[in-house]
């Protein structure tokens, strides 16, 4: 009965599938949430003058060194480590008065979607593993999907719902009005967020992100065009829209991961902690785990569409000095060249992460009907009038 199944299933396909789910998920983005949740915690203590993370560490004399190095030592890099057994290992206290079920379910439902966008973020070009003996080479994308954002924004969407079950579920105040507050600032940046992207869907024609990303490797990113077709006067034209699309993207994922300065949602000044007052344990650390990864993919999906994804610059000059092969060639890249991709890409994500770190710590939090008043009033008519900006100038100088 199953013989037919198994004679037609490809299991060297099946492996690199689930290799490249095992690397992304559990080798890249979950250890990432934690060292974003350290570099937070040194880049804020720099921007407010204090001392950061500095007791819990890791002793190097148990990796054979002679002496403990202090920077590295003690110097706080075991503080998300620690953290995580400590939210492990504390107790899970439920209170009586909550949903039982729901209060159990919205936690899942924050990380859950988060977790799932990475399956169509190309994170690098492709491997040629020829000298194993594979044939084709190994795409470096889970799903290959040709319609990747609107899959993107689709999963991503399903995350309002843990946030309002959170605060319905847990049957008080407080986490209610926070989880009413996230359901209107969620929806509301949604719209600004999907117009931002049309303009930038026009210029490619397609919806598929690996396509975007090898289109912008060999004729330069979109907000740096600067080789192959990307220095024609028609990109440089485009500019314009494609800046005013970045900001938006960029403002409107701020909204839609609830950090500062738009955590209105969870606004400990007002509400206490917002819709996760009543958690402990791993379900108040899971609720962070979601943050953290939607800020992770975030920032892999403004990566792909603006800068190049995995894309290196290619600068004529850069490519007479170096070298080496950077540039993508369907079936032949390298191997090198591949490895090199991926870190590229994951050291861009890294750059953004970064820049979600000092942007919070840098403004103040806004008041939410300045919240409301910027994505209604500002970005959804900026948004709109930028699709038919990018039109017009499409239709005055047309793209090759």
């Amino acid at each position: 009965m199953f013989t037919p199944l198994l004679a037609n299933l490809d299991l060297i396909a099946l492996a690199a599938s689930v290799g490249k789910i095992v690397f992304l998920t559990f080798l890249v983005i979950l250890p990432l949430v934690s060292i974003a949740v350290y570099f937070e915690r040194r880049i804020s203590a720099v921007i407010q003058d204090r001392v950061g993370p500095n007791r819990v560490g890791v002793p190097l004399t148990l990796l054979g060194f002679k002496k403990d190095w202090q920077p590295f030592g003690i110097g706080g890099l075991a503080q998300a480590a620690a953290d995580g057994l400590k939210f492990i290992l504390k107790e899970d206290f439920v209170p009586a008065h909550v949903r039982t079920f729901y209060y159990w379910l919205a936690p899942c439902m924050t990380v859950v979607p988060a977790l799932l966008t990475c399956v169509v973020l190309p994170f690098g070009s492709e491997l040629n593993l020829s000298f194993l003996g594979l044939a084709e080479p190994i795409k470096m994308v889970i799903a290959d999907l040709s319609v990747g954002p609107l899959f993107t924004f689709a999963i991503a969407s399903l995350g309002v719902y843990g946030i309002v079950l959170a605060g319905w579920a847990s049957n008080s105040k407080y986490p209610f009005l926070g989880g009413v507050r996230a359901s209107a600032q969620m929806i509301s940046y949604e719209i600004s967020l999907g117009l931002s992207v049309i303009p930038v869907l026009m210029i490619f024609g397609e919806l598929n992100l690996t396509k975007m990303s090898a289109f912008q490797d060999a004729n330069g990113w979109l907000l740096l065009p600067l080789w192959g077709e990307g220095l024609s006067v028609a990109r440089w034209v485009l500019l314009i829209p494609i800046a005013i699309s970045f900001v938006i993207f960029t403002v409107s994922m701020f909204a839609e991961t609830n950090r500062l300065p738009f955590d209105l949602a969870e606004c400990e000044t007002e509400l206490v902690a917002g819709y996760h007052t009543e958690y402990s344990s791993m379900k108040f650390a899971l609720f962070f785990m979601g943050e953290y990864a939607a800020m992770i993919i975030g920032s892999g999906m403004a990566v792909t569409l603006f800068l190049g994804g995995w894309s290196i610059p290619c600068w004529p000059l850069l490519e007479k000095i170096i070298p080496l092969q950077l540039h993508f060639s369907p079936g032949d890249t390298p191997l090198y060249t591949g490895l090199l991709h991926i870190a590229t890409f994951f050291a861009k994500v890294f750059f953004f992460i970064v820049f979600f770190i000092v942007i919070r710590w840098t403004l103040p939090r806004f008041r939410f009907d300045q919240l409301m008043a910027l994505g209604w009033k500002v970005f959804f008519e900026l948004a709109l009038a930028n699709v038919f900006l990018t039109a017009l100038l499409m239709w005055w100088f047309p793209l090759k």
